[in-house]
Parts: C-alpha cells; sequence; structure tokens
C-alpha cells in the first residue's frame, strides 16, 4: 500500500514560484511586522530597502512610453576612496632630453659645438637662446669679428629672449686682438639686458664654460663660492693675502708686530720693511694697498 500511495503522489517541485495571492499576503505580513520602522517594501523586487525621500517630479517618457526614472538599485556597496592616479614619471627619452644640452638650429656649423665633448647636445627648433643648459639657464653665444659686422645683432636677441630664464649668461669669444672698443659696447648690453658676461680666449675654453653650466645645473652656488673662515684670523688671511706677494706666513708676521690691523694701515715703508721675511718691495707693496686712492684723477 505504501508503494502504491508513493507512486501515485506528484512529484515535488524544486522551485517553489510563488502566486500573486501569496506575493500580496507575505506584503501585508510585512507591513504589519515593520509598521513601526523607518522601512518600505520594493514590490520591484521584493527586497526591503531604507526608506528615501521621494521625488515628485515628473519625468519625460522615454522612447518605450514609461518614464525616464531607471528602478533603484537595492544592492549595498560599502564607499570606496576614489582611485588616485599615481605621479606620472618621466620616460627615459623625456629624461634623456633634460640632461643634454639643448643647441638652437642657428648654431649649426658653428666651431664651437666641437669643443663641447664632456656633456651630450642635441639640436632643437623650440628654444630661443643659444645654448639651453637647464630649465633657467641659458646662454646667448657672441664673437669680436661678428659684432663688428652686425653691431645691432645681440641687443636683438637679448631682447627676444625676454626674461624667460633667471640665469642668462653672454659668452664672448674674443677671436680678435683688436678688441677693446667692441668689449665696452657689449658690456653695456649685457649689464643693460640683465646678462652675465662671460669671456673666452679659444673655443675649448668657451666650450668648457657649456659644459661646466650644464654639469652645475642643479648645484648651489656655496660650491665655486670662496670659503672664507669666519674668524679673525681667517678674514685678516683673506684680506692681506690679496696684496700681490703676501703670503699666509706674512700675515702672521704683520699680526704679531702691529697687533691690529688699524697699526698696519697706518705703518710707513720704513716701519713694513723691518718686519722679519718682508722685504722693501713688499713693504711698498702693502703700503700702496692702504694709501693710494681708488679712483685715479682723469689727468693720468
Amino acid at each position: 500500500m505504501t508503494g502504491s500511495s508513493d507512486k501515485t503522489q506528484q512529484p515535488k517541485r524544486r522551485f517553489h514560484i510563488p502566486t500573486a495571492e501569496e506575493l500580496e499576503k507575505r506584503r501585508v505580513e510585512a507591513e504589519q511586522l515593520l509598521s513601526n520602522t523607518n522601512i518600505q517594501i520594493d514590490m520591484s523586487t521584493s527586497i526591503l530597502k531604507p526608506q528615501h525621500p521621494v521625488d515628485n517630479t515628473p519625468s519625460e517618457p522615454t522612447s518605450n512610453g514609461t518614464n525616464g526614472a531607471q528602478p533603484t538599485t537595492t544592492t549595498a556597496t560599502a564607499a570606496s576612496p576614489t582611485p588616485t592616479r599615481a605621479p606620472s614619471t618621466p620616460t627615459k627619452q623625456a629624461r634623456a632630453y633634460t640632461q643634454m644640452v639643448q643647441v638652437n638650429e642657428l648654431q649649426r656649423g658653428n666651431p664651437l659645438l666641437s669643443s663641447i665633448r664632456n656633456v651630450r647636445w642635441t639640436y632643437s627648433n623650440t628654444i630661443i637662446p643659444d645654448f639651453e643648459v637647464g630649465r633657467s639657464s641659458c646662454i646667448l653665444y657672441l664673437s669680436i669679428k661678428y659684432h663688428r659686422l652686425h653691431p645691432e645683432y645681440i641687443s636683438q636677441r637679448i631682447e627676444a629672449l625676454g626674461r624667460s630664464y633667471t640665469t642668462r649668461v653672454l659668452l664672448v669669444y674674443m677671436d680678435t686682438d683688436d678688441s677693446k672698443v667692441p668689449l665696452r659696447e657689449i658690456n653695456r648690453v649685457a649689464l643693460l639686458g640683465d646678462m652675465t658676461l662671460l669671456l673666452a680666449w679659444s673655443l675649448d675654453e668657451a666650450g668648457r664654460y657649456v659644459e661646466t653650466l650644464k654639469a652645475y645645473e642643479h648645484k648651489q652656488p656655496d660650491i665655486i663660492r670662496e670659503r672664507v673662515e669666519d674668524t679673525y684670523v681667517g678674514r685678516l688671511n683673506s684680506f692681506l693675502t690679496s696684496i700681490r706677494s703676501v703670503n699666509k706666513t706674512d700675515v702672521l708676521t704683520l699680526a704679531s708686530n702691529f697687533k691690529s690691523m688699524d697699526k698696519v694701515a697706518c705703518a710707513t715703508v720704513e716701519e713694513l720693511a723691518m718686519c722679519p721675511g718682508i722685504g722693501e718691495l713688499k713693504a711698498q707693496r702693502i703700503y700702496k694697498a692702504f694709501n693710494d686712492p681708488f679712483v685715479l684723477p682723469l689727468n693720468e
């Protein structure tokens, strides 16, 4: 009997599909249970979700006849931080470009380029100066012979340069012996154009200037500044050794005999020559350093 009754029973369904009456019943039961809470039932998905303010603004109908409001998704996702873009690192090509001296196309064929051996350089048609040795450093190149033929050239180049660079160098190649008059003109133009004037008596020397400015691009000025000891003896050595043929031993001799700089400045040639190691010629040089006028009269 049992076996026959089992055969007559209908097979159980693996999935139960609720009818409309069951869904309505469940909704009513859920509303009764949750009537005291701020939760409502979304019948479109049959999932409970927090109640939000209702927007009564009518939306425009879409092409299929329904309004533009999309069904609200009920899946709660944790707020994730906005991904930040990693700082872009320069490529190898960009780094290599910045490590080179940028040479203006106008300098193509300049014999100075063959003297730049210790740093890499490349031509560029986007820079205004003749050489760009850093982000804020540039060089304008000029020879004395070319300045005699085109005296207005350097003024126009400085004017076109504007204020684009902080370190501005005017490199002048002294390729002629009679350079007193043109050098005076160039010095005036460099002063008015806020340029630092550097003189080179050979192409190799000019090339070394370009190499050094590029090598010291990120260095502090203290590296090439003279170091003076912050003591009385150190300042005394720095001052007196600037006189020709006076060495540190002579400074110690003068300090031990005269006891102060004021007495050294007021000493006569005979008094200075009486110090051991200081002869007549050296005494005259020390005396002139303290007594000769800084500006000579115009008739001399």
